[in-house]
């Protein structure tokens, strides 16, 4: 199956100028909404990405409650890695937890390269259920993590500040790493196609740990991945690639062949989308703001706006995911103020 769904979303992923700007945000179906805690009840995490039914109900919940222009598959980056022989599980109070980190060449050889259909199949399913009731002038969003963050989720286990042992393995121990590295690449690579194939009309590559790394780390042991991935994933639908706290890496990262970048909030977003010269850009609220009372939300949004000053290809979304503790209220508000001062541009 192929989109052949147009939306202003579509157009300013190409470039084109739009209305308005189109707006989504990143973790839109999540905690800080009272329906997906409905949906949710008490299905356990795992379950719940993988219940094609739940998660695109919450899918579709959070397109229609925030009037955004775009729906991202509900999904978590680290299941697609359970296949290969990783033990995950989501722990109340730490989140995603591997029970068994890939710590020697032995684990990492152990790990077995499986078809997205057979892994993940449920995603296709996913897929299919949010596109029999997504209105067709809003873009359905795939993502996935990129080969750097998911093995230092596999490597490191849990959430990290230092990623001790991801770095110990890449200098260390170049061969596994490379190893870890290429069969990440192909897993990633079928798991995209499949969501391509089943109807997305964009997707997302999150490198959310990638900031972590030297300009010399990122070039030597990321870039030659990364490019591997984009080469064989671009060219059907739109790629983004963004990542957290890597400003210094950003046009390193735009060179693997992604089709546009996502920013987060501490870079200058008008600047950098000028020196990098890519046909269109995502970001950068930080979302924090959310947080906190409409006129300070309506103010960053309308410097955020004025910085872009109409140049086609902006698309409008957080430097970061929205938290739990978010007013959905403002929200809402974020949504529909960045639509009505963007059309009056």
């Amino acid at each position: 199956m192929t989109s052949v769904r147009e939306s202003v979303y579509s157009s300013a992923s190409r470039g084109e100028k739009t209305p308005y700007t189109p707006i989504w945000l990143n973790r839109q179906a999540g905690r800080y909404m009272p329906e997906y805690h409905r949906v949710k009840a008490d299905t356990v995490s795992l379950d719940f990405f993988k219940h094609p039914d739940l998660a695109a109900k919450v899918t579709l919940d959070a397109q229609r409650i925030l009037g955004v222009d775009a729906a991202i598959m509900f999904a978590d980056l680290l299941p697609i890695l359970e296949p290969m022989g990783m033990r995950l599980e989501y722990k109340l109070g730490e989140g995603p937890v591997f029970e068994n980190p890939l710590r020697s060449s032995e684990d990492v050889e152990a790990l077995r390269v499986i078809p997205a259909q057979e892994g993940a199949g449920y995603v296709g399913q996913i897929i299919t259920n949010i596109l029999q009731e997504l209105p067709k002038d809003i873009a359905l969003l795939g993502f996935a993590g990129a080969p750097f963050t998911l093995a230092s989720y596999a490597i490191e286990g849990r959430g990290s500040r230092n990623y001790v042992n991801v770095k110990q393995m890449m200098h260390r121990a170049p061969e596994t790493w490379d190893l870890l590295m290429s069969k990440l690449v192909l897993v990633i690579e079928d798991y995209v196609k499949l969501q391509i194939k089943s109807g997305v009309d964009a997707v997302k590559i999150f490198d959310s740990w990638v900031g972590c790394l030297s300009i010399s780390d990122y070039q030597n042991f990321v870039a030659p991945y990364t490019k591997r991935l984009m080469s064989a994933i671009t060219g059907q639908v739109p790629i983004t690639y963004f990542g957290v706290e890597n400003m210094h890496l950003l046009d390193m990262m735009y060179q693997t062949g992604a089709d546009s970048l996502a920013l987060d909030w501490k870079t200058p977003l008008r600047s950098t989308w000028d020196r990098i010269g890519c046909r269109s850009i995502e970001g950068n609220f930080d979302p924090i703001l959310l947080c906190t009372d409409k006129n300070t939300i309506a103010r960053e949004a309308r410097r955020i706006l004025d910085e872009v000053d109409g140049k086609p290809g902006h698309i409008f979304n957080l430097g970061h995911g929205i938290i739990p503790e978010t007013p959905v209220d403002n929200v809402k508000f974020l949504v529909d103020y960045v639509h009505e001062y963007s059309a009056g541009k």
